[in-house]
């Protein structure tokens, strides 16, 4: 038993060779390597263009893939393979590998899941993909506000009265540990001060964010646990009163699946634009806890009691189409197009006066604002009381093991 478990392992893990194999994609992604990560349905942008993709303009797309400086994450990487493949060659033929040829059956179902898209929409599809992510990338690297040293978890960058906070930890899906809490109270407070128009939430790779980062509750020694409970509800509290304060219009923009309380947080954003890849998904009961970020007064408001007890303590998961359609988010884009879509239109947004936008943004919140500190002060404080619970402690153990299995 025991060799067949170290032999599943091993073939699990060449997975991991995705990064290392050289398909028809050109450029040098492949010789990157990443963890293996798990690949949702691909859905890509149909409808017919006015205009299309020239041999001219695929081409220097495949130039320009060389040129990105940071690994896209191997769900990109699928995503560029398959809509090369299409445009080249058209609808996959090839025989479906077996079930434990990982590498090759993941490629395989990348490209067969492209159906009949034609040639020249596939075309259409890869030269957008790769502007979106050399737009991505380009906006990463703009100069800091605050020194580079500053942020460990985030980038932070200015532009066209837009300030972008980027959850930046992307080896672990942008969960926020304790100093990605601090870090983004300072981030929110410097944009709520500067002479931008907008602030912009998102995530660097292919996640969102995935939520609290429960691998620190493992590492409270006993005898810390009282105090590190009260640490944890003042900074909880802290942290969800800068977005029920933040004057300025706040933006997410949900460039991956997304968990716990960056789900919730939603609520309390303006707008907020997300890719079709995009999930919604709040696990608090599996995990022994309650809802946090004021959900449990704002998602009844948003989406009804109904729908939203359905996600709170049920935890269904939202695609991103069943979020728009129960008014959680705004819009949805096609993921190929998202990143180009979304920031042109945030940079017309930015362009209307500002402090006409701020004050109509303050004078729609100031209504309610102090029943959300209410509401946030009792989550936080139901949340401690949680957090000594068996159920808690159970549900962080497990969490622990299944990763240590991974």
């Amino acid at each position: 038993m025991a060799a067949a478990s170290s032999r599943l392992r091993g073939m699990i893990s060449a997975v991991t060779l995705l990064a290392c194999r050289r398909p028809p994609l050109p450029g040098s992604l492949w010789k990157r390597q990443l963890p293996a990560v798990g690949f949702p349905a691909l859905q890509f942008h149909t409808t017919n263009m006015a205009l299309r993709a020239s041999q001219e303009d695929f081409e220097r797309a495949k130039g320009q893939i060389k040129l990105l400086k940071e690994d896209p994450g191997n769900e990109v990487k699928l995503k560029l393979y398959a809509l090369f493949k299409q445009a080249t060659e058209g609808p996959c033929t090839s025989p479906k590998p077996g079930m434990l040829d990982f590498v090759n059956k993941a490629k395989w179902d990348a490209w067969n899941a492209l159906g009949s898209l034609s040639k020249d929409s596939a075309r259409q599809n890869y030269v957008d993909l790769v502007a979106s992510l050399v737009s991505s990338q380009s906006l990463s690297q703009e100069t800091s506000i605050d020194k580079k040293s500053e942020y460990e978890t985030l980038v932070v960058t200015r532009e066209d009265n837009i300030t972008k906070i980027m959850l930046n930890r992307p080896a672990k899906k942008n969960a926020i540990n304790n100093k990605m809490y601090n870090e983004l109270i300072l981030a929110l407070e410097a944009a709520d001060k500067d002479d931008s128009s907008l602030t912009v939430l998102t995530g660097n790779g292919d996640y969102y964010s995935s939520g609290n980062d429960l691998s620190e509750a493992a590492k409270v020694p006993p005898d810390d646990i009282e105090k590190k409970i009260k640490e944890s509800f003042e900074l909880l509290r802290t942290f969800v009163d800068h977005f029920i304060d933040f004057s300025k219009p706040l933006v997410a923009v949900v460039n991956g699946p997304a968990v716990g309380i960056s789900v919730t947080l939603l609520g309390l954003c303006d707008i907020v634009y997300a890719t079709d890849r995009a999930t919604f998904h709040t696990p608090f009961i599996q995990l022994g806890q309650s809802p946090e970020a004021c959900s449990s007064y704002t998602f009844p408001k948003i989406m009804g009691p109904i729908k939203a007890t359905e996600m709170l303590i049920f935890g269904r998961k939202l695609t991103a189409q069943e979020a728009y359609a129960q008014g959680l988010i705004t819009e949805v884009f096609p993921d190929s197009t998202f990143q180009r879509e979304v920031w042109t239109r945030l940079k017309a947004y930015a362009q209307l006066p500002p402090k006409a936008m701020m004050f109509s943004k303050q004078l729609i919140r100031s209504f309610e604002k102090e029943t959300l500190h209410k509401v946030n002060f009792e989550e936080c404080t139901l949340l401690c009381e949680r957090w000594v619970s068996d159920e808690f402690m159970n549900a962080v153990v497990n969490f622990i093991n299944r990763k240590s299995k991974l």
